[in-house]
């Protein structure tokens, strides 16, 4: 079945209407697409070694998303212009750098988006990660294969995104945390670690996830000064979404810590599942795993393409051609050479700095006439824009000097 020529782009330009399923679709995807594997990860190995402090790297990295991400969503709404054309009228030809980046992020992620949907259906049912894989991207294709991609996506997007967080609150429930002594931690840390903020705020707004759901609703026709109520709160959703994913995933492993259980270094975050709820816990982290995995390539593709779509009509025709390519290209990759584990690790790394270069770009954008026109960008969101760029900045490069040395 050929993908249909009128991609998620063309969907609603006529009908620039908002409407709750679209604004919600924006922030499952934007969640979802930072919902991923290595959310999982990071959020275990970190609750281990921060406890219950890691509530206050938690709170850090929510207010320095929710800075970011609603600069980004309103300048993107009311230029009408995607990152990379943004980018390129702030200084031509950063457009370009910023679409390489922000695609060669995407597709080294994805490859451990595919390695991750492939575990959760054998942590489901017991077939081989290739073979769990396969079947994955098959999925995701179909997704952009349908008549209307654009709505499909935000349809799974949702539903996926709210079984997620369904069951990671039963099982957090089911570990009995420390919930009083997470709240005091929250806000009275006894540990602090700079590079475990990095990775948050990287994994959740750095990236093409930065992107996602302000190119979404700029695709679907949502764009203008007469949309920043709606897309401001799709920005916010999105964020506390992903948040409260990670709260439920952080009390989850503070409640095994805490009784002093000893969690599998091999497989964390499928050892807190299973010490959680037992064989059934070991079921539910399958589930989890490859919902977070198979919506995050969904996102990454996606988003991916969506930096590249306007440097040629071609393209932008072919888009969903393109996405689809991108995913069965992350698949090989993994199906031939397995994960590329250094690799994601360099990314990740990062992917850290690839949110201020853009939050920068953008910031500048908005005080151009000939990009915003006549739009008053909020001086205290230039505050609050300024301050993230400034801090991703200098922890950025430190989390890089800290860890690279260790890859090679």
């Amino acid at each position: 079945m050929e993908p249909n020529k009128h991609t998620a782009a063309q969907e609603i330009t006529a009908k620039p209407k908002t409407n709750r399923t679209l604004l919600l679709g924006a922030a499952f995807l934007m969640a979802t697409s930072a919902i991923g594997p290595g959310f999982l990860m990071q959020t275990t190995v970190y609750t281990q070694s921060l406890a219950a402090s890691f509530g206050f790297v938690i709170l850090i990295s929510v207010i320095l998303d929710i800075f970011a991400q609603t600069n980004v969503w309103r300048i993107i709404a009311v230029s009408e212009k995607r990152g990379q054309e943004i980018a390129n009228m702030v200084l031509p030809g950063l457009g370009y750098v910023l679409a390489a980046l922000i695609v060669m992020g995407g597709l080294a992620f994805n490859i451990g988006n595919i390695a991750g949907a492939g575990l959760g259906l054998n942590a489901m049912t017991g077939i081989s990660p290739t073979a769990g894989a396969a079947i994955s991207a098959v999925i995701a294709i179909l997704i952009f294969v349908v008549k209307e991609a654009g709505k499909a996506m935000d349809r799974f997007t949702q539903i996926a995104g709210f079984f997620m967080i369904c069951l990671m609150i039963y099982v957090a429930w089911t570990t009995s945390p420390p919930v009083g002594e997470a709240v005091v931690r929250t806000f009275a840390p006894v540990q602090f670690d700079v590079i475990a903020i990095v990775t948050l705020v990287g994994g959740s707004v750095g990236g093409y996830i930065t992107f996602a759901g302000g190119h979404r609703l700029l695709d679907a026709g949502v764009k203008g000064v007469g949309a920043l109520p709606q897309v401001t709160k799709s920005s916010i959703v999105g964020i506390l979404i992903t948040t409260v994913m990670r709260v439920a995933l952080f009390l989850a492993v503070l409640g095994v810590v805490s009784k002093g259980l000893q969690i599998n270094a091999d497989n964390p975050a499928a050892s807190v599942f299973q010490l959680a709820a037992g064989d059934i816990g070991y079921r539910i982290f399958g589930v989890v795993m490859w919902a977070a995995a198979i919506t995050s390539v969904v996102g990454a593709a996606y988003t991916s393409v969506s930096f590249i779509r306007t440097f040629s009509e071609f393209i932008n025709n072919k888009a969903n051609w393109i996405i689809i390519g991108f995913i069965v290209v992350s698949t090989v990759c993994f199906l031939l050479i397995g994960q590329p584990v250094k690799v994601l690790l360099i990314v990740g790394a990062i992917n850290g700095l690839i949110l201020p270069i853009a939050l920068g770009t953008l910031l500048i954008a908005a005080y151009r006439r000939n990009i915003v026109g006549d739009y008053k960008h909020p001086i205290w969101l230039t505050i609050s824009g300024v301050f993230v760029v400034i801090v991703m900045t200098l922890m950025g490069v430190y989390t890089i000097i800290k860890q690279l040395p260790t890859l090679f």
